[in-house]
């Protein structure tokens, strides 16, 4: 959206040096993925942003948001005490400035596992009939937040936020900046459970969004999560429901699992019935699209178009995205891991045809009594006959194995028409391995 420097001083107290009439486009807090035009942000963190405000200007932004002044700087700053408050306040400020086009239609979506991938679908469900704005890849905290309102289209009617926790008060905090209108919570499972005491307190944390409806506003609740289910009795609001159960609002049933070619399933509704097939594979991904197809419902959007919309998807990277090396079949899942995703993301790999089976899986962090829960999912992977390798940790209770050029080596070593998924937290970095397989194969 477009950000008139005046206007960011003025909602964030600032001083500014240089031009006050320059307009921004949008916003970034990375020098490297910065377009031109933007606003950049010199957050400070485990890096201080201002140390790359030379390298911002020189990738074209309009203009900086600083807690101090950068001698030299030749677009304008706007100079604020803090500049992760500054952002905030820049959020809440875009929030205002959306509000007569978007309200109504502000979808907040959370939970512990497939949120990201809900607000693919449900951002794709939306675009059917409205501008939308919707979260880039999995940015959900303090900082993702209000720069997903700030890079929303100037002519957005429809906002789809993520929010994510690493404790309590996280969403609650999340919720007040975004004020949404529909929130949707996918599920209910062990990730970042230490910090919250495990489960129940998972719960509790994401409950927190239902907490922050207005009476006028929607929860659209999975019927199959009885966690979930339960967050009915937080709110005032009206309360709508997805799944398989009987009784659901949006029921999902005859699921045809397609291997690496997708996923088909029927759904049944008050606004309409159909069928719909989605590219990515997994059972987990049809509670999920169910989802979309109820927001999408709710806000007046066609169900037969919106199935049609959600086969055409794309989801952010890492997540059960297929690649084919040669003859093998490459299942990239490694943005994120908890128990429940993990044994999600195998059963789907059960179901692909293949020779041999491996589950290249490196640790699941911030899960409450993590020994027992990474040997059950190994116990889980060989139930299913997959082979499990584990990179840089012991808590499976298997081969581990450290140097990722000798995992990618063991990779393609497996027999032609076999299936390998990586699958770990982000911070193991999985993702680097799948890259050193794949990236030979670019432009072939």
């Amino acid at each position: 959206m477009r950000i008139p420097v005046a206007d960011a001083a003025r909602a964030t107290n600032a001083r500014i040096v240089g031009d006050a009439s320059v307009v921004c486009a949008g916003v970034s807090y990375d020098s490297r993925s910065l377009e031109p035009g933007n606003l950049f942000v010199a957050v400070v963190a485990a890096r201080d942003g201002h140390d790359f405000v030379v390298d911002a200007v020189r990738a074209g932004c309009s203009a900086v948001l600083v807690s101090r002044e950068v001698p030299g700087c030749a677009v304008p700053q706007i100079v604020v005490p803090d500049t992760s408050t500054g952002l905030t306040k820049l959020g809440r400020w875009a929030r205002d400035v959306l509000a007569p086009r978007v309200d109504a239609r502000v979808v907040g979506i959370t939970g512990s596992v497939g949120k990201t991938t809900t607000k693919d679908y449900v951002a794709a469900a939306l675009r059917t009939r409205f501008s939308v704005g919707a979260s880039e890849k999995s940015l959900n905290n303090d900082q993702g937040m209000p720069v997903t309102l700030l890079n929303a289209p100037d002519d957005a009617d429809a906002l789809v936020l993520e929010m994510g926790m690493r404790g309590f008060g996280e969403i609650a905090r999340l919720a007040a900046l975004a004020r949404p209108d529909i929130a949707v919570v996918t599920r209910v499972g062990e990730s970042h459970g230490e910090r919250v005491g495990g489960v129940d307190g998972i719960a509790r944390a994401k409950g927190e969004l239902i907490e922050a409806l207005p009476p006028t506003g929607i929860a659209v609740l999975n019927a199959d999560d009885e966690r979930v289910a339960a967050m009915r009795h937080l709110t005032d609001a009206r309360v709508f429901t997805y799944g398989s159960a009987d009784g659901a609002d949006m029921r999902f049933s005859a699921v045809e699992q397609r291997g690496a070619e997708g996923v088909a399933f029927r759904f049944d509704s008050r606004w309409g019935n159909g069928g719909c097939v989605l590219p990515t594979p997994g059972l987990h991904m049809v509670s999920n699209a169910a989802a979309a197809l109820l927001v999408a419902a709710l806000t007046d959007c066609e169900p037969a178009t919106v199935a049609a919309a959600l086969g055409r998807s794309e989801l952010s990277p890492m997540r059960m995205a297929i690649h084919r090396v040669g003859g093998l079949t490459i299942v990239d899942d490694s943005y994120n891991a908890s128990p429940t995703s993990a044994m999600a993301a195998l059963d789907t790999m059960a179901a692909m045809p293949a020779r041999r089976r491996v589950a290249v899986l490196g640790e699941m962090a911030e899960i409450a009594d993590a020994d027992a829960m990474h040997r059950a999912v190994a116990a889980h992977a060989m139930s299913l006959g997959i082979d499990v390798v584990a990179v840089g940790t012991d808590l499976y209770g298997v081969r581990r194995i450290d140097d990722r050029e000798e995992v990618a080596t063991f990779v393609k070593a497996l027999p032609t028409d076999s299936v390998a998924l990586f699958k770990a937290s982000r911070v193991v970095g999985l993702d680097r391995i799948v890259q050193l397989l794949v990236m030979p194969n670019i432009g072939a």
